[in-house]
């Protein structure tokens, strides 16, 4: 099956910015095409790699009726992400984590933050975010475009229980790519 190809940005010689991540993932959230070339599966969620901006790593991302991420980061990545069709909810920390050193650490009271992101809605974000996003529908898809620079280089999963958070595991490219 092919794929209609949103062209980047154009390429600047410097790393895309927040802004210039959030500006891509809208206008390819806006591509009618795009969106609906995607394969929506309901058992799953389902995913196509798109040709970012300044070498940005992009995704095309299709969430069935209740899936979603669980809590997790992007490592040492600044991104966006752009909910095309349906709704998102992220909850994101509003802290840091520490980035290595621990397995289980608790949360400050007040660090938790929800948003809703209707079709059309996004985020930019910077480095070491902490978040999970979730399609809480019961009957509709999500459809959303994210895109990350530099290229992912490894995502961190965790857990929550009430204000502890556990690091759970480290995936690295080759296991989601």
């Amino acid at each position: 099956m092919s794929f209609p190809s949103l062209s980047p940005a154009p390429v600047s010689p410097a790393a895309p910015t927040q802004a210039e991540l959030l500006d891509f993932v809208r206008r390819a959230s806006a591509d009618a095409e795009l969106i609906a070339s995607l394969p929506l599966d309901p058992e799953g969620r389902t995913w196509v790699r798109l040709a970012g901006p300044g070498g940005s790593e992009a995704w095309l991302i299709g969430w069935p009726p209740g899936t979603g991420t669980g809590w997790h980061d992007h490592a040492g990545s600044v991104g966006a992400f752009v909910t095309a069709a349906g709704e998102l909810k992220e909850n994101a920390l509003a802290a840091r984590l520490p980035t290595d050193g621990w397995k289980t650490l608790e949360l400050s009271d007040g660090v938790d933050r929800e948003h809703r992101l209707t079709a059309g809605k996004g985020r930019a974000f910077g480095r070491h975010h902490v978040h999970e996003v979730l399609n809480e529908s019961p009957d509709h898809h999500a459809v959303s475009v994210h895109a990350y620079y530099p290229p992912l280089p490894q995502i961190r999963r965790y857990s929550r229980s009430g204000q502890t958070s556990c690091l759970e595991q480290v995936e690295r490219p080759r296991d989601w790519q």
